[in-house]
């Protein structure tokens, strides 16, 4: 069974395809159905009431008699020639009297024998079968014509523009969009945004223009040609066509600001003022689909001619039929008669060689066959005149005439400033267009709104100012680990108006942002300090430039290549911190490193911060080397081969080179006599024999070596005296020099991750220690001088070794905060982690097993959460509760091992 759906979609389909018939489409369609009603009345003719009546022409009256070489197809004179006709016997008058005249001794059978036979031997073909062949070439000329929107190539495309140009006209946004334009050529205002700079074209001032203008207006969303019938049941009562109000509207332009568009259809109210009633959320969701919508059928139709082609040898095809059918048939017109002799091979049987015949629908079908004639000839001409169209066409001047129709342009509209930003066309898409401007002009005008940027992007200002208004972008600010107001937005297609009104943001995240344009607004946003930019294609207005150069003091630019870095960046004379993170490397060699521009203007630049692939340190850094203090460079795993451009910026106090697959200390570190902190971890360092180059590196505070695959420690590691942070970590360390202690200022020491089995007794020298990181390596025991003199130790990390125990003098650290003994081989924890009061809350990292087997009292103050105070930090033992009582060292021993014992 078929669904009411199924059976309706073919008129659906055909009533939405004559937006592309024009008026010499329909014309011929009509008059190929009269040629179908003529070949189906002559063949109902034919089938009915065709025939022949044949009589004989010779007068023998013995045919029995005469030999059968009469048959040979002579005609016999009627009288002999030697004797004169005699006279006929008058009539008798006797009424019963046997009737006069030639007996042709036939009878009724032998008559109906030679009429077939002589209706097929006499009459000619085309006179039999002129139906026929009519009907089949009206078929043909009906196939023909709408052959363009049944052929595969085509017929999907046609279908998409047509369902598209229907959502046009059914959006409420046309409306909108129209409307808007139209009060904006009335006040003289600008259709596009600032930055779009267009050349005012002149307005024309004939009266046809507000005509036009009314009618494209007034005409309504809800064309009957558009409307389909599944909308049948939600639409209203519908408009007038936008063609009839096209041809028919004497509007006068000062009526237009008075016009009103219905409110059951349309939301715009036009009261003369800029702002207009916002659309709901689904409507502006299905305008903005149908925006991308045309996007993707543009950019599919403008890249081939297929349509064009088709209809081109579809009209080339039929105006060749009905030359061949003209042709052939006007000859045969003459052959179409009232009598016709026949002789037929049937003397032997009736005694007659020639007959004479007469066909009875010759006079009818000859004037059918002169109407079918006219027909196809009015056809012919509309065909001739279709291809003069297509190859000369007058809609535009250009200078291949053939090239015409496969470009549209929509001057018109831009002369009434109504649209002046929208793109002309070319290929399938102008034709279906130029095609859709012969039924109505109008819904050129109508998918002019879908193709028009400006419109596109106060859709998109106005979804935004509706979806994210000023409070829903406070309600998102957070704050960062600085304590500054943080927005951070992502994935909307362009900036919310509402945004530059929080004039307490401080710092700003955009990510994934189509459009990404700041405005001159960006000036209210008063407290605006940093800016970060995540694939994002950032626009400036001069105005926000001006604004930025002043205030913006951090930068974070995230992109693909380095090509899509805008231009303003280095302009922003007031920067203090630049991060760009993309591919900064150029395809080129080493000396083509560098991608960027130039950095001179950026005087105030402090902090540098890349990550890409580059393959040298950057020589252009030295036109900021009278402000950089502090670079970092994060390669992704690639070399970098050159370093010289380090000698450019000797005033650095900090500097990082990680992921740059480094072997050795670079020789142009020497250079950098202003340098605290050096950071070469995530390298492939294997020795550090350079390490006495460092020497007069004599601010050098900080050194970072971690994550390398350094071997061993050289002693001359000693020759930095004002190292306080050491990192080694995640190396292959398997012992530790001795002159590695006499860094007397060192405070944090970092050796986790390495093969060290013994910690020196040198430890103690450290006396200023405050971390110790020996977590993941091979320690079986500690040195008792790490706890008797390195007193000002606050972490101590040991997990992941193979600790027995720990040696005596834990007490001595009273100012341990955080000791982590996880994954070792211990039995039992000291009693004196009561004496570290700093471990009171979550100081103590240790196994829960090992936590369970301490005494009650000691159990809980490591593990209640809160601080003591700070006259149980002097007194070293006493807590703030009256349920853990005061005990003297000797008390706290004996205690303890009376409760072990019991």
């Amino acid at each position: 069974m078929f669904s009411l759906s199924e059976l309706a979609s073919p008129s659906e389909r055909q009533g939405s395809s004559k937006l592309l018939k024009p008026w010499w489409e329909v014309f011929m369609e009509y008059l190929v159905v009269l040629m179908l009603m003529v070949s189906v009345l002559s063949g109902t003719l034919l089938l009915s009431r065709d025939r022949v009546v044949c009589l004989p022409l010779d007068l023998a009256t013995t045919p029995t008699n005469q030999s059968t070489s009469s048959s040979s197809g002579a005609v016999p004179q009627p009288h002999p020639p030697n004797r004169p006709p005699t006279k006929p016997p008058p009539l008798p008058a006797n009424p019963w009297t046997p009737a006069r005249g030639r007996r042709t001794h036939l009878d009724y059978q032998q008559y109906v024998y030679i009429s077939q036979v002589c209706y097929h031997e006499a009459l000619p073909w085309y006179s039999r079968f002129f139906p026929y062949v009519a009907l089949l070439q009206s078929l043909v000329l009906l196939a023909s014509g709408c052959f363009w929107f049944h052929f595969p190539l085509t017929s999907a495309r046609i279908e998409h523009f047509l369902a598209i140009l229907a959502k046009c006209c059914e959006s409420p946004w046309t409306s909108r969009a129209l409307s808007h334009a139209a009060r904006q050529e009335e006040g003289g205002e600008e259709t596009g945004p600032q930055d779009l700079q267009m050349p005012p074209p002149t307005l024309l001032s004939s009266p046809s223009i507000p005509r036009n203008r009314q009618s494209s207006l007034d005409s309504g969303t809800d064309s009957p040609l558009l409307v389909r019938s599944d909308s049948a049941s939600t639409a209203t009562p519908p408009s007038p066509c936008p063609s009839t109000l096209s041809r028919t509207s004497s509007l006068s332009s000062v009526s237009l600001s008075r016009a009103r568009v219905p409110a059951s259809k349309s939301p715009v109210v036009l009261d003369g003022s800029r702002r207009v009633a916002s659309l709901d959320r689904s409507d502006g969701e299905q305008a903005r689909a149908l925006f991308e919508r045309v996007r993707r059928f543009r950019s599919h139709c403008e890249n081939s001619e297929v349509i064009y082609k088709v209809y081109l040898a579809q009209t080339v095809f039929k105006l060749l039929l009905v030359v061949l059918i003209v042709g052939y048939t006007t000859p045969l017109m003459g052959s179409i008669s009232f009598t016709h002799t026949c002789l037929p091979q049937a003397h032997a049987l009736t005694g007659y060689s020639a007959f004479e015949c007469t066909h009875a629908l010759a006079s009818v079908l000859h004037k059918l066959l002169l109407a079918y004639i006219s027909l196809v000839g009015l056809f012919g001409l509309l065909s001739l005149y279709t291809l003069s169209w297509i190859l000369h066409s007058a809609l535009f001047v250009v200078v291949h005439p053939s090239a015409a129709l496969r470009q549209y342009s929509f001057n018109k509209l831009r002369e009434l400033g109504s649209m002046r930003d929208v793109p002309d066309l070319c290929n399938d898409l102008a034709f279906l267009l130029h095609m859709a401007d012969q039924y109505d002009p109008l819904l050129a005008q109508r998918l002019s709104v879908f193709l028009s940027p400006v419109s596109e992007t106060r859709l998109l200002e106005e979804s935004l100012e509706r979806r994210w208004g000023a409070e829903r972008l406070r309600s998102m600010t957070t704050v960062d680990p600085e304590g500054r107001p943080l927005l951070q937005l992502v994935a909307l297609p362009r900036l919310p108006p509402a945004l530059f009104t929080l004039s307490q943001l401080v710092v700003l995240k955009l990510e994934l942002i189509t459009d990404a344009k700041l405005p001159a607004q960006v000036a209210n946003m008063t407290s605006l300090r940093e800016l970060h930019l995540y694939h994002c294609t950032a626009a400036m207005q001069p105005g926000a430039l001006v604004v930025l150069q002043e205030r913006l003091e951090a930068l974070h630019l995230t992109f693909t290549q380095a090509a899509e870095i805008p231009g303003w960046v280095y302009s922003l004379r007031g920067l203090q911190q630049l991060h760009l993170s993309g591919r900064l490397g150029c395809e080129g060699g080493v000396g083509r490193g560098w991608a960027l521009g130039s950095l001179r203007q950026l005087r105030h630049l402090r902090v540098l911060v890349l990550r890409g692939m580059l393959q040298r340190v950057p020589g252009e850094l030295g036109e900021v080397a009278g402000s950089l203090v502090r670079l970092e460079i994060h390669n992704e795993g690639s070399r970098l081969l050159v370093l010289t451009g380090l000698r450019r910026v000797a005033g650095l106090t900090e500097l990082q080179l990680q992921d740059c697959h480094l072997e050795r200390l670079p020789s142009a570190l020497l250079a950098l006599t202003s340098l605290r902190t050096l950071d070469l971890q995530h390298n492939s360092l294997r020795t550090l024999e350079e390490l006495l180059g460092l020497a007069h590196l004599r601010r050098l505070s900080c050194l970072r070596l971690a994550h390398n695959r350094i071997l061993a420690l050289p002693a001359s590691v000693g020759v930095l005296r004002a190292l306080e942070l050491l990192d080694l970590g995640y190396n292959q360390l398997q012992s530790l020099p001795p002159a590695l202690f006499n860094l007397h200022h060192l405070r944090r020491l970092l050796l986790a991750g390495n093969l060290l089995d013994k910690l020196p007794a040198e430890v103690g020298a450290l006396t200023f220690l405050t971390e110790l990181d020996l977590s993941g390596n091979r320690l079986e025991s500690l040195p008792p001088e790490l706890f008797s003199r390195c007193l000002e130790l606050r972490s101590l990390n040991v997990s992941h070794n193979s600790l027995g125990s720990l040696p005596p003098g834990l007490s001595n650290l009273s100012q341990l905060s955080r000791l982590d003994l996880r994954s070792n081989s211990l039995e039992e924890l000291p009693m004196e982690l009561g004496f570290c009061s700093g471990l009171h809350g979550e100081g103590l990292l240790v196994e829960d097993w090992l936590l369970h087997a301490l005494p009650r009292h000691l159990k809980e103050f490591l593990t209640q959460p809160g601080s003591p105070t700070g006259k149980s930090l002097e007194s070293h033992s006493r807590p703030d509760s009256d349920s853990f009582p005061y005990f003297s060292a000797t008390q706290w021993s004996f205690s303890s091992a009376l409760e072990s014992r019991i």
